[in-house]
């Protein structure tokens, strides 16, 4: 249902049971998935692409230009999957030049006054916890959790199942599997309730564990301990993924407590 008091642009496409709420703003070159709820002043911008089922809460605005002074008013987009939740006054700039496009995930949860920055690519199943901020072309992967107040700067990565404790600053990497707090940010050991909460069997959780007690905790660099960990460890997905992202690490990652 489309409220006679909302604004919905000619070209814009909208699915099957979108449910459109008095005083929201569609502009064109929108497209929105079936059953998706657009609530009382939503604004949706040119180029935002939402998949089905979401749920946009009041005076979120998806699709804003960038906060980017290089931006030019070149077409980009907003990409959002299913089941994604935006609430309110949360904000998801589209992508610019650098990349072309700004992308959440499914199942995604972005809480109140969080912003997404231009050109960030967010996974699925991640939580942007109340007043979190990432900059611009920020990575954040599958099921991390970020907690309330928790800044991220620009080109920063984010691991897998991490959580980060609130008020946290991101200046560099966090690798996968583990929790991160303090200031400056620090490992705090491996996210092992958020495992174990989703699936991760008890020998998984410790071999990671004790891959990251080999990074961590053996006194070597950084380098020499990921050159143990794929001499001493055998050859596993979570063992590679850990691996890939430290030694793709542009910022380098973030260090003990």
């Amino acid at each position: 249902m489309i409220s006679n008091l909302a604004f919905v642009h000619p070209d814009a496409r909208l699915g099957k049971d979108v449910n459109v709420e008095p005083f929201a703003y569609i502009a064109g070159n929108v497209v929105i998935g079936e059953g998706t709820w657009v609530g009382p002043h939503a604004t949706i911008m040119h180029g935002a692409s939402i998949g089905k089922n979401c749920r946009i809460f009041p005076s979120a605005v998806v699709s804003g230009i960038p906060q980017d002074l290089k931006f030019r008013g070149e077409e980009s987009t907003v990409e959002i999957g299913d089941n994604t939740t935006i609430r309110e006054c949360a904000t998801v700039n589209r992508g610019t030049a650098a990349v072309g496009k700004t992308i959440i995930g499914s199942n995604c949860l972005l809480m109140a006054y969080s912003h997404i920055g231009h050109d960030c690519i967010v996974g699925n199943n991640c939580i942007i916890g109340n007043s979190s901020s990432l900059a611009g072309e920020v990575n954040v992967d599958d099921w991390a959790i970020l907690s309330g107040g928790t800044l991220v700067h620009q080109f920063a990565r984010i691991g897998g199942h991490v959580m980060i404790g609130g008020g946290s600053k991101v200046r560099t990497d966090v690798p996968p599997f583990i929790k991160a707090d303090r200031d400056p940010l620090s490992y705090l050991g491996l996210n092992s309730v958020g495992l174990t909460r989703r699936g991760f069997l008890k020998e998984r959780i410790d071999e990671i564990h004790n891959i990251y007690r080999a990074i961590y905790q053996n006194g070597m660099n950084i380098s020499q301990a990921l050159d143990l960990v794929e001499k001493e460890f055998t050859a596993s997905p979570d063992r590679d993924y850990i691996l890939e992202f430290i030694r793709k690490s542009e910022r380098g990652i973030i260090r003990a407590r």
